[in-house]
């Protein structure tokens, strides 16, 4: 279940603030509208738009905006949570019979545990269940890869795109050499895209680009344990030795909280089993 990650857009925000603080403390108020060049803001986002449509087609920009949305967005479930599914599942099964999850499906929302369940369910062999589910991985990174690239691309190109702003500001003030009161504003003006370039990339792309490479390389762990637990769910293997084996996956963090969550609940049975 996904929900919305909101230190994505508090990031972008902050970084703003920042640039504008340091607007504010060293020009004030009046200061501000020149860092707003209209023709600035055009040339960059104008070049970086033209230079994406060159690089890339219309399908794999169309992916973009579904990519960049997953920065937006946050999973909530952790790793221990898979785990107890599947401890869960494997105690039916072993209780019931593999046919018996097929009712447990109902309540779960992930269609990559479904679908390894319904594998499994199905009597199909463990190792065509790896080879189906890792098939799935493998496609769902590439998919992720070529999304993030776009994001990567327009991190590269935004800087270029601001420098080529600043060197054409930079020819229409050499053209006006007579006029030395212009030159310094009109150098002000030339720099402008270099900033607006570099402040796109640095704190926008480049750092939505390294989040969604995170939010792949989690999703695939995820997608590991589930494989594992799918193929034990579907072996019979004890709960308790299979809630061994996906411990695995845990960092000793994780461990740690894990340990002292099972030990506050076994404090609160004996409370509860004293006071009857």
């Amino acid at each position: 279940m996904s929900k919305r990650d909101l230190l994505t857009p508090i990031g972008i925000t902050l970084g703003f603030i920042m640039v504008m603080f340091g607007i504010l403390t060293n020009s004030g108020l009046d200061g501000v509208a020149s860092f707003i060049q209209v023709s600035s803001i055009v040339i960059v986002l104008g070049g970086l738009a033209a230079a994406l449509l060159v690089n890339f087609n219309l399908s794999e920009i169309k992916l973009s905006f579904r990519v960049v949305r997953e920065a937006f967005k946050k999973n909530d479930r952790s790793i221990g949570e898979l785990i107890q599914l599947f401890v869960g599942l494997s105690e039916r099964a072993r209780r019931e019979g593999l046919l018996a999850l097929e009712a447990e499906l109902e309540e779960v929302e992930d269609p990559y545990i479904k679908k390894g369940i319904l594998l499994a369910v199905d009597g199909i062999e463990p190792e065509v269940i790896n080879d189906i589910l890792s098939a799935e991985i493998t496609a769902l990174e590439e998919r992720h890869y070529r999304g993030r690239t776009i994001i990567e691309k327009a991190g590269e190109y935004a800087p270029a795109w601001g420098m080529i702003g600043t060197l054409i500001g930079l020819v229409l003030m050499l053209q006006s050499l007579t006029d030395p009161e212009t030159l310094g504003p009109k150098m002000a003006v030339a720099l402008l895209t270099t900033l607006y370039g570099t402040l796109l990339a640095n704190l926008v792309f480049l750092p939505m680009a390294g989040k969604l490479a995170n939010k792949t390389d989690q999703e695939i762990f995820a997608k590991q344990v589930i494989i594992e637990g799918v193929i034990g769910v579907q072996s019979g293997q004890n709960p308790k030795i299979l809630e061994e084996k996906l411990s695995a996956f845990l960092s000793d963090e994780d461990k740690s909280a894990a340990e002292a969550a099972e030990n506050d609940d076994e404090e609160l049975v004996k409370e509860t089993a004293n006071e009857a």
